[in-house]
């Protein structure tokens, strides 16, 4: 399984970005997927999740109603977009997938569950 994330950049503060993670290997529609982030010196934190349909979402209170997140099981991939941004958001962004297929409830999947990674895009929110 790959993961290719792109479009990370540097935005200004209140800004927006889209972020876009390529799946190929498995069966993506079968599977939920989820963006994480790392800022420097912090561990990686979960920020959003969308269940293997599309029809279920989770996020972060941190980014609740600045951030979507949504998929396109037709290209494999899976989006983030990212508006009203601010100098906290700073971070690497990785995409990740879920090891157990058909989940609907993606609100709290273990950590342990999110097996496959990208290799991260980062993000650089300037103040």
């Amino acid at each position: 399984v790959q993961l290719q994330a792109s479009g990370g950049g540097l935005v200004q503060t209140g800004g927006s970005l889209s972020l876009s993670c390529a799946a190929s290997g498995r069966t993506f529609s079968n599977y939920a997927m989820a963006w994480f982030r790392q800022a420097p010196g912090k561990e990686r934190e979960f920020v959003a999740a969308v269940s293997w349909s599309g029809r279920s979402t989770y996020y972060a209170d941190s980014v609740k109603a600045r951030f979507t997140i949504s998929r396109d099981n037709a290209k494999n991939t899976v989006y983030l977009q990212m508006n009203s941004l601010k100098p906290e958001d700073t971070a690497v962004y990785y995409c990740a997938g879920d090891n157990s297929p058909y989940s609907n409830v993606v609100e709290n999947i273990p950590k342990g569950r999110w097996s496959y990674w990208g290799q991260g895009t980062l993000v650089t929110v300037s103040s």
